[in-house]
């Protein structure tokens, strides 16, 4: 259990379209307005989980037209995320908010958000620890995961007003740019290897 709660840490904590809304929120309207947003993802990321235990993202994305859209849409939009960040100048910009945060958008972030599903499927379907009692296991799995991401969900969030309130200098706020694009463009290398795999 302690190994699979280490793993979910790692995985959570890395930078991908949900932190860097958050952060982005964050930063643009404050802590409080932003939780609105930060619920919805936490909505998505268990609907998300859901669908791994179910099978029905399996089931859906067995499809291989259906599964090829999917991709295309979801790296083509953390593509143009990663450019709208990488471009935003000397200005701390994970995402420009032009209109408040709310609980629908965050849970149709998640379902576009190939991260989720790669996650989700790797801390579901491995590091087995009740083999022989599914439901125990997976209810574990899920009590967990939400413990440690809940937590690091509004990590990101503070993080995003404080970055707000230091009022960096420019050259700081565009290298913080440029290494939030490169870690979107790793949520997009990750998202192509899985299909490579032809998982979620």
């Amino acid at each position: 259990m302690l190994t699979y709660a280490a793993a979910v840490c790692f995985l959570i904590i890395t930078p991908g379209p949900g932190v860097m809304t958050t952060a982005g929120f964050g930063a643009a309207y404050g802590f409080r307005p932003s939780l609105r947003y930060v619920l919805g993802l936490f909505i998505g990321t268990n609907l998300v989980m859901l669908a791994v235990i179910t099978g029905l993202a399996a089931v859906i994305l067995s499809v291989p037209w259906l599964r090829n859209v999917l991709m295309a849409g979801s790296v083509a939009y953390l593509l143009y995320l990663a450019m709208r960040i990488a471009f935003a100048g000397a200005k701390v910009a994970f995402m420009e908010a032009k209109t408040p945060p709310g609980v629908t958008g965050g849970i149709l972030l998640q379902a576009i958000n190939p991260k989720a599903y790669a996650v989700n499927t790797s801390l579901i379907t491995g590091f087995s620890f009740a083999p022989n009692n599914f439901a125990f296991e997976m209810i574990t799995k899920a009590a967990i995961m939400n413990a440690i991401w809940i937590p690091i969900h509004l990590g990101w969030l503070w993080a995003g007003v404080s970055l707000h309130r230091l009022n960096l200098p420019d050259r700081t706020q565009h290298r913080i740019n440029i290494l939030m694009a490169l870690s979107m463009l790793g949520v997009v290398a990750l998202a192509l290897w899985s299909a490579a795999r032809g998982t979620p």
